[in-house]
């Protein structure tokens, strides 16, 4: 994976698992383009807490939404004829999440309703969108993957302006572009390219334009790849490996620091998100087993707009 030594492993902890009355038996369509032949119980993505401490995951296969409490307590929030994938809390208590099935939707957790927010790019749909990440400027970008990988790197990575709704193309050549997340000080956008098996490394002008995209690092390998991200405030980068039942961290050059290994019977741990009292808890997606894991850092998650 690097020129560089191996990093060291810390262990996680399961910290909750979605409760046996709210799994689910059988192959949804979902299932059918993306994990063919299994049957799904759930497939738990797009974590993110609001300013209670509750955590929010979507379960992409069935279209429901869950809010988890601190005492981990489960409750269904949404359950709606879609593909929910990753969601953020805008600061004005506002949820959006990216919908593989119809675009950018809006959910209000008083009522569980989600409505369309943005479905299309000057009349064409979406690919499918994975997931969104809010900048300090309140700007949102969004991954379009879709069915994009090595075969077909047309996955799409844009911006949209909420006060101008203003929608801005920034890469068009993503094979499979998936989490994303911007360094602390809003001048680099990082992307998880799943089937590229890579993070890219999209510099954001002054002028909000990009150019001379890299890879920041490549990933281990295996059968899926990187997929959601954080950075903590020393501008480190954590990377879920879909295929790898880990999170790998890396500083600022992509250096290797260590991996948190999965303490669960499933590999695909596909999303995270800073939590806990003081946010130097990093609680993670693993999809396969329908659990949350957790593990405790020595430094805080990076306050997103949605926080502040």
């Amino acid at each position: 994976m690097s020129l560089y030594a191996p990093p060291q492993d810390m262990n996680s902890e399961v910290w909750s698992r979605l409760p046996d009355d709210l799994r689910r038996e059988g192959e949804p369509e979902w299932a059918k383009g993306n994990r063919p032949g299994q049957r799904i119980h759930s497939f738990l993505e797009g974590p993110s807490f609001d300013r209670n401490g509750d955590l929010y995951v979507t379960d992409i296969p069935y279209g429901r939404i869950f809010k988890v409490s601190p005492d981990r307590n489960w409750t269904l929030v949404a359950e709606y004829d879609g593909w929910p994938n990753g969601l953020k809390i805008h600061r004005d208590g506002r949820i959006f999440i990216t919908d593989y099935m119809h675009g950018i939707m809006q959910l209000d957790p008083a009522n569980g309703q989600v409505t369309p927010f943005l479905t299309h790019r000057k009349s064409e749909s979406f690919r499918g969108v994975n997931d969104l990440f809010f900048a300090a400027d309140g700007r949102m970008y969004f991954t379009d993957q879709g069915q994009t990988g090595m075969h077909d790197p047309t996955g799409r990575v844009y911006r949209y302006n909420l006060e101008t709704e203003q929608l801005d193309l920034l890469v068009a050549n993503g094979p499979s572009p998936n989490g994303l997340v911007m360094s602390p000080e809003q001048d680099v956008l990082y992307v998880a390219m799943t089937r590229g098996n890579a993070v890219w490394r999209v510099p954001i002008h002054p002028d909000g334009g990009t150019s001379k995209v890299s890879i920041f690092t490549p990933m281990a390998g295996g059968h899926s790849g990187a997929d959601g991200m954080a950075v903590d405030q020393e501008g480190r980068l954590f990377v879920c490996d879909a295929g790898n039942a880990c999170v790998w961290v890396f500083d600022r050059d992509a250096v290797p620091l260590y991996r948190i290994k999965a303490a669960s019977d499933g590999r695909s741990t596909t999303n995270l998100a800073f939590g806990g009292k003081d946010g130097k808890s990093v609680f993670i997606t693993e999809s396969t087993s329908g659990a949350i894991l957790r593990a405790d850092l020595d430094v805080a998650g990076e306050t997103m707009f949605s926080h502040s």
